[in-house]
């Protein structure tokens, strides 16, 4: 029975990480529609968001039989709780994917806003998060895992800017509101994409160590487990 387990386990490993590729890629895409005003992108994100919804009720009918037939526990059972909520964040991305498509797809109907915002560079440290938390699982590597939390702050600083410069826009330009709300959602959404990269990564810690890093007061001041040694 364990042989099964074990290969059931990895099974199970191999579709959550399919399955964040599908998110991955539907951030890469929706971000490549904004800065390329492609309409046709965004709405290629839209309309894919049912296959990542189909996939993630796959995982997590598969958790649910791991439970329910060995009934694991220590490791293998934060392993397999750990991936419900991974799951679950990973459908989450797609979802915020699909709403940074929709801003894309109204923003490239409108005329560009005259403010400095670099969203590539914020989004592509977005996805290289995301990127770096499913290798942090597939591995279950800390040091990967460590290096999201610490990309956060950056993230987060960005979004801060990118909302202190939209509402100066806004004092003395009233009639591009709408535009500037419209791209703050979108700014919105890229912070909202690193929360749940950083929510996976701590995941990954607690696989490790089972610590539950979301319960510390100051996630930065944590202990954050290192690397096990082999």
């Amino acid at each position: 029975m364990e042989r099964h387990f074990t290969r059931e386990l990895e099974l199970l490993k191999r579709d959550m990480l399919s399955a964040g590729a599908l998110a991955l890629s539907a951030l890469r895409k929706s971000l490549t529609a904004l800065a390329k005003r492609d309409i046709d992108l965004a709405n290629q994100v839209i309309e894919a968001d049912r296959v990542l919804d189909d996939r993630e009720m796959r995982v997590e009918e598969e958790c649910l039989k791991l439970l329910a037939l060995y009934q694991p526990v220590a490791g293998d059972l934060r392993f397999v709780a750990s991936v419900i909520k991974i799951n679950s964040m990973v459908e989450r991305l797609g979802d915020i994917a699909v709403n940074i498509g929709r801003r894309a797809r109204y923003l490239a109907k409108r005329a560009p806003l005259p403010v400095d915002i670099d969203f590539p560079v914020v989004g592509n440290r977005v996805v290289d998060m995301l990127d770096k938390a499913l290798q942090s699982f597939v591995e279950l590597s800390s040091e990967k895992a460590n290096e999201v939390l610490k990309m956060d702050a950056e993230v987060d600083a960005a979004y801060r800017r990118i909302n202190k410069q939209l509402i100066e826009f806004m004092t003395y330009h009233p009639d591009r509101v709408e535009d500037a709300v419209q791209t703050m959602n979108l700014a919105r959404h890229l912070e909202r994409a690193a929360d749940r990269a950083t929510d996976i990564a701590e995941q990954v810690l607690y696989i490790l160590s089972g610590t539950i890093l979301r319960h510390h007061k100051d996630r930065d001041d944590a202990a954050i487990p290192e690397e096990p040694k082999k």
